[in-house]
């Protein structure tokens, strides 16, 4: 019979075959998922076999891997900022890059102030619920056009015991406002633009939702649209966090100049790229 480390070195071969990135890995997550264990665990069972049911099952991840599916989606969780957010095909999986955003916003403010903060586009929430569990006297409201995304944060703020620091809305930015006004507006938007998308691997571009990717355009336009809107509902010497994409931080920068956000601070991510922009309202 398959051992646990026949298993995972059969795999690991077969993915590296197949160009997946990481194959060890890939390999090491996807049995410890057919398994119901942690990683770690396979490394003190390397020994155990398999029965027939739990190689049939990690066939089938293999199988849908080789096919370009996401890790995250098949084993159905990611870790964020220290977090753990269960995701599937109705949200964005969260990235390393988004951290960055997040950790700007928390280095910012004073972490025992009653902060209004808004997320416009709420995704699986990794960012509300980051933010809600580091700054814990702040209101957050956060917004998506996808009930499926909505259903899906909320389950990952219930499980994360943040559910009732964050109000939850289905709301649409580029055509209604909001009533209300905040300390904070953060967003991570669609910013692959028209041309850029068939460019992309089918990791994203086939799995991943797209509008959570693309604006269908320019990949500037939530930049616009959120910044000509927050102008109205940011509070005076509130602020605005944007993730951005690589070459577009000086056309946001333009953006948030133009309307009344000045200030402007950039912080470049792990590979050197500028990934956020904020801006502070006049």
């Amino acid at each position: 019979m398959l051992t646990v480390l026949e298993a995972i070195n059969l795999s690991t071969e077969f993915l590296e075959k197949k160009e997946i990135e990481s194959p060890r890995i890939n390999a090491e997550l996807l049995l410890a998922h057919a398994l119901n264990c942690k990683r770690l665990d396979l490394y003190l069972s390397y020994d155990r076999p398999l029965n027939e049911d739990e190689v049939k099952l990690y066939r089938e991840f293999i199988r849908r891997r080789i096919k370009s599916e996401p890790l995250q989606y098949i084993i159905g969780k990611v870790e964020f900022y220290g977090i753990e957010f269960n995701v599937n095909p109705s949200v964005l999986i969260p990235r390393q890059e988004t951290e960055i955003l997040v950790e700007t916003i928390i280095n910012s403010v004073n972490k025992d102030g009653s902060l209004k903060i808004l997320d416009v586009g709420v995704g699986s929430g990794n960012i509300s619920i980051s933010l809600a569990k580091h700054l814990p006297y702040s209101k957050i409201t956060a917004t998506d056009i996808s009930e499926q995304a909505l259903e899906t944060a909320k389950a990952n703020a219930e499980m994360n015991n943040v559910l009732e620091k964050i109000n939850f809305i289905k709301h649409d930015i580029l055509s209604h406002n909001l009533n209300d006004e905040f300390d904070i507006v953060v967003s991570n938007p669609p910013y692959i633009s028209r041309e850029e998308f068939p460019q992309l691997k089918d990791e994203l571009k086939v799995y991943e939702p797209q509008n959570a990717l693309t604006d269908f355009s320019d990949g500037l336009n939530y930049y616009r649209i959120i910044s000509s809107k927050a102008k109205e509902f940011v509070k005076s010497k509130g602020k605005i966090f944007f993730e951005v994409g690589q070459g577009q931080v000086e056309d946001v920068k333009r953006i948030l100049a133009e309307n009344n956000f000045n200030e402007i601070s950039i912080v470049k991510d792990y590979l050197k790229i500028d990934r956020v922009i904020s801006g502070v309202k006049n």
